[in-house]
């Protein structure tokens, strides 16, 4: 489990704000996020008002990371890059997630360490994590404002011989009534684009090797903007599939078996392969994948 109850005994009187900051060291908005999501019980009950004096017996359900031992592939005092390997989540779903970089960083670094950006469940690659606060603003804010590229590689299906330029628009849905889809291309969405790159075309198994480059951030772009352009990306079971589909994996029910069947691999073809940024230095760092050479990971697609 992701999450413990510490417990504590308090004979006298004190506020709830004063025990978590000066006893157990959290900051005032810690502690404030910590009482509004009901994990401080106190008699055991959840305290509701911010403001209470508490006693008795306290308890406080504190996140605990576990470890696999994941290591960053550099790192600075103020920040580390990790490879994440696909399957691992950026963070944990509820209190039942064993695992996820959340738990390796918060290990390593502490509590206050935390992941800037997010990449798919499935998408391998790159992920930059801030030690501390201050770190944690300033490279969030360079995500903002748009100074920090990334790149990424895809096996996508189909022959594709020339470099696009994918430029439509996201929407978050709204539906759930068909399909548990997040996004999807419509003209009230947000603007997103995408660079498209051929790189190498495996004729056996009728996939492209492409580097997708986002000049935009938005949930499953290049997922969804490959789709689009009729190239889905090898593995993905939600674009490119039939909406039964996509369903049944949402709701746990694709055996993968039946994945490799439909989509042609185990996982999601996609790879966060460099990013490109600046804090203090200039830094553009690459994995270490050779990402054709998973190749043998794609079943034969037909034609």
């Amino acid at each position: 489990m992701s999450f413990k109850t510490k417990q504590y005994h308090l004979p006298r009187k004190v506020k709830a704000f004063q025990f978590l900051i000066k006893d157990l060291g959290y900051s005032m908005k810690e502690a404030q996020r910590l009482i509004d999501r009901k994990r401080l019980i106190v008699n055991g009950k959840p305290l509701l008002k911010k403001s209470a004096s508490i006693s008795g017996d306290v308890g406080v359900i504190q996140f605990v990371p576990n470890t696999q031992n994941l290591q960053p592939i550099f790192q600075t005092p103020d920040f580390a890059l990790f490879d994440k390997p696909s399957g691992v989540l950026i963070h944990p779903n509820n209190h039942a997630t064993e695992y996820s970089l959340t738990h390796e960083i918060k290990y390593l670094f502490g509590p206050r360490a935390n992941i800037t950006h997010r990449i798919d469940k499935e998408t391998s690659g790159l992920v930059i994590v801030a030690k501390d606060r201050k770190s944690e603003r300033q490279i969030k804010r360079a995500f903002e404002e748009r100074k920090i590229k990334k790149g990424y590689l895809a096996f996508v299906k189909g022959y594709l011989d020339k470099p696009l330029f994918i430029d439509e628009p996201i929407l978050k849905n709204r539906d759930f009534s068909e399909v548990k889809l997040k996004v999807h291309i419509h003209a009230d969405g947000k603007p997103s684009q995408t660079n498209i790159v051929p790189l190498q075309y495996f004729p056996e198994q009728n996939i492209t090797l492409v580097e997708a480059l986002p000049l935009t951030g938005r949930q499953h772009q290049i997922r969804l903007h490959l789709f689009h352009v009729k190239h889905p990306i090898v593995g993905d079971p939600i674009y490119g599939v039939s909406t039964a589909v996509a369903a049944d994996y949402l709701d746990g029910k694709l055996s993968e078996d039946e994945r490799i069947k439909l989509t042609s691999a185990s996982r999601l073809m996609l790879h966060a392969n460099w990013i490109d940024f600046s804090y203090a230095n200039r830094y553009k760092i690459y994995t270490k994948v050779d990402f054709a050479s998973k190749i043998n990971l794609c079943q034969k697609i037909p034609l």
